[in-house]
């Protein structure tokens, strides 16, 4: 079996499926990512995967059209792409499977070069904006990402936008023979005629070496020692900003802390935009938030770390009491999976994709966007709470992502999408 990964930042999504079929008896796995991506080095070195990395030729021009940039960007990467693919192909290598997150145009023009492959591609969004009018939290229009917060209302030029942003995307449902989306509401986003083409298949997430630690500790930059059992409120986020709801926690916390004196919060993300766009008159949201909340905030109790490595990561959902995850209806963070893994005390917002998840009162609590009251309070009986209820609620979240979101399941999803079986020894025998 030949199969090749694509991906720009490779192995993104890709990481559990890559290794396990890099270490097929007799297959060859070739991974496709840019001159940026991290790769799999342990892999690469021992020789059981080939990474080839490329870089579009050029940027887009300065003076295109912006709702056309994203689509020269795309092309320009499907070109550098494709320029590798042929090059495979006068190797003599043909891939039997091309599995690949076609977000970034990369593969544009895979079928051109290898008509006979299976191409699956990783879909995981498509733009929905609502009708010209309809803002805000309102209850009959099925809420997306665009819109949905009343602070950022949308604009004429923000519909013409993603419409154009939406070409790419309606290129790739068409091309590829088969598509995996991770969750059934990431699914629905997508155009009717295309839905049959998606299957639902979550990459999974590393629940073997997730859980609680009650040994567990970290070390704040100003000095203070967190343990697990302490009163701590952890949020994280790639990046701290509204599309993951870094502006309503921010706003909840005056309120948590003037009532609960001795519960600290610790924040985790860096102060880059990952989705939607930065605030006006301030370098990135973490300062224009403490501009706005700031003063109200116990600094001593209030605790920035950055972005911070893995392992450091997994200690600080271990140490955590409450665990806020707070998003716009889009795509679901890994984030919220692994903190339910470890058996946090999750309090998520009242979002589509969340709620395909975490159950209120069941294995977490949910609480109604932009409800910063009802957002502090869900908090503050958390810590009030720590035994009891929430403790059930703890072990049911654990044991919710163990059994739905552990790698192996995630392995066995995507090689029935992949593969059209549900097992290796089934994917040997076709091969």
């Amino acid at each position: 079996m030949r199969v090749l990964i694509i991906h720009q930042n490779f192995p993104g999504q890709f990481r559990h499926v890559a290794k396990a079929w890099s270490e097929q008896p007799g297959w060859q796995v070739v991974g496709i990512g840019r001159d940026t991506a991290p790769g799999l080095p342990e892999l690469e070195k021992s020789g059981r995967l080939t990474l080839i990395r490329y870089k579009p030729h050029r940027s887009v021009h300065p003076e295109q059209h912006h709702y056309l940039r994203r689509m020269e960007d795309a092309v320009l990467h499907g070109q550098a792409v494709a320029r590798v693919l042929l090059k495979l192909k006068h190797r003599g290598f043909t891939p039997d499977v091309i599995l690949a997150h076609p977000g970034w145009g990369e593969t544009l023009n895979a079928e051109d070069v290898f008509p006979n492959a299976r191409l699956v591609h990783f879909c995981e969004w498509f733009y929905n904006a609502p009708p010209e009018g309809v803002n805000g939290l309102d209850p009959n229009w099925q809420w997306a990402d665009i819109g949905f917060d009343p602070e950022f209302p949308v604009t004429f030029d923000d519909r013409a936008r993603i419409r154009a942003w939406n070409a790419l995307h309606l290129l790739n449902l068409e091309n590829c023979d088969a598509a995996i989306s991770p969750t059934h509401w990431q699914k629905a986003q997508h155009p009717k005629a295309y839905l049959d083409k998606i299957t639902v298949a979550h990459e999974g997430i590393d629940t073997e070496n997730l859980g609680p630690d009650p040994t567990a500790a970290i070390k704040t930059p100003n000095g203070t020692v967190l343990k697990a059992g302490d009163p701590v409120i952890t949020y994280v986020a790639r990046n701290l900003e509204p599309y993951r709801g870094f502006h309503q926690f921010m706003r909840a916390l005056p309120a948590i802390q003037r009532e609960h004196k001795t519960a600290h919060t610790v924040i985790v993300g860096g102060d880059d935009v990952s989705y939607g766009r930065k605030p006006e008159g301030a370098k990135h949201w973490r300062e224009k938030m403490l501009r706005e909340v700031g003063s109200q905030l116990d600094p001593t109790r209030t605790h920035f770390l950055g972005k911070v490595p893995y392992e450091g990561y997994k200690r600080v959902l271990q140490v955590s009491a409450i665990h806020a995850y707070l998003t716009y209806p889009f795509v679901l963070s890994w984030s919220m999976l692994e903190a339910m893994a470890t058996g946090c005390l999750v309090v998520g917002s009242d979002t589509a994709p969340v709620r395909e998840v975490l159950k209120d009162g069941l294995n977490g609590q949910l609480v109604r966007p932009f409800d910063l009251r009802a957002l502090a309070d869900a908090c503050l009986q958390g810590l009030a709470s720590r035994e009891g209820a929430a403790s059930a609620l703890r072990s049911k979240a654990a044991a919710t992502a163990k059994e739905n979101y552990s790698i192996a399941a995630g392995l066995r999803a995507f090689e029935a999408a992949c593969f059209g079986t549900t097992s290796i020894k089934e994917i040997r025998r076709v091969a």
